[in-house]
């Protein structure tokens, strides 16, 4: 049984969110704990998300952090699509379906790496430190991006200087202070950092609770949300798409550089917890449906990875 939850962790998050949602909304004599558990989430999310930062910092050196030629190349594809989205939103007359998903699939292509993609690179036999440099460049690309283009796709967002500001101060804080933390416990606290570097999966599985929490959140949008499914099958197919390139184009720009599996982690694997606070914060809240799909689709492609690494250890 133990075996089959390690080898089965991601796709076994996803069920139990589902799973989680129903319950909490179907069972009444779950009601009462609704508001606990809420406030519970709140706290449980960015703690998580700041955890399995700090125990895979703590196992990069420094001198590792240094910019490499891919780097740059992804930057451009993920700068260049986004535009091209952003372009055709802001000059052409859509219908109301077509428009939800195709905000859906910018926020998609800016959003940043996901803060766990360094722990599934780990796993994977990437390059660790190569990915953490460019989820601390996507973040500031998306910084920049986000509060200067989504204002002239929906124009009822805020004013410029307020959208930047709140959107740096939101992922920052998770990005930069478990980096300086580790640095910290690597000099003055070696003793904690010799034990935090031996709890060697453990960022992955606070991945996985992680992911259990979004998955419930994702659900919780796609059955209360007043978005008809036709729309939902038009958003979800339309992301299986974007995902699915976007992590070919990683692996294959990667790939010329000897970083095959950073690359696509890089480009592919997304933070979709800063992803649906985006949509829902600048754009139609509906749009938020896209990075619920895109939760199911680069998991289930990161299971496949996982596996298929696993048969390949195995042999």
């Amino acid at each position: 049984m133990l075996r089959f939850i390690k080898n089965w962790t991601l796709p076994l998050a996803m069920l139990a969110g589902v799973i989680g949602y129903f319950c909490f909304s179907e069972l009444d004599f779950l009601a009462p704990t609704k508001p606990v558990v809420k406030v519970a989430v709140s706290f449980l999310t960015p703690f998580l998300i700041f955890s399995q930062l700090l125990l895979t910092f703590c196992k990069v050196e420094v001198k590792e952090l240094t910019p490499r030629g891919w780097h740059g190349w992804l930057l451009l594809c993920q700068l260049v699509s986004a535009a091209v989205v952003a372009g055709v939103l802001y000059t052409c007359t859509l219908d109301e379906a077509w428009r939800v998903a195709l905000e859906g699939m910018l926020v998609c292509l800016i959003c940043p790496t996901a803060t766990a993609a360094a722990v599934v690179t780990g796993k994977l036999g990437g390059n660790a430190a190569a990915l953490t440099t460019y989820t601390l460049a996507s973040n500031l690309l998306a910084a920049v991006f986000v509060p200067l283009v989504f204002p002239l796709v929906e124009p009822s967002t805020v004013e410029f200087m307020t959208a930047f500001l709140y959107l740096l101060g939101k992922v920052f804080p998770l990005l930069l202070f478990p980096f300086f933390l580790a640095l910290l416990l690597r000099h003055f606290l070696p003793s904690v950092h010799r034990f935090l570097v031996g709890l060697k999966d453990m960022a992955f599985y606070l991945w996985a609770v992680a992911l259990t929490i979004v998955m419930a959140q994702t659900t919780r949008s796609v059955v209360e949300g007043d978005v008809a499914v036709s729309e939902e099958i038009l958003i979800a197919t339309l992301i299986l798409v974007v995902c699915v390139l976007q992590f070919a184009v990683g692996k294959w720009i990667g790939g010329r550089y000897q970083e095959r599996i950073s690359g696509g982690q890089a480009l592919g694997q997304k933070n979709t917890v800063l992803a649906i606070w985006m949509a829902y914060t600048y754009l139609n809240p509906a749009s938020a449906i896209a990075p619920g799909s895109y939760v199911l689709w680069q998991n289930l492609i990161n299971s496949w990875q996982l596996w298929k690494k696993r048969k390949q250890e195995e042999q």
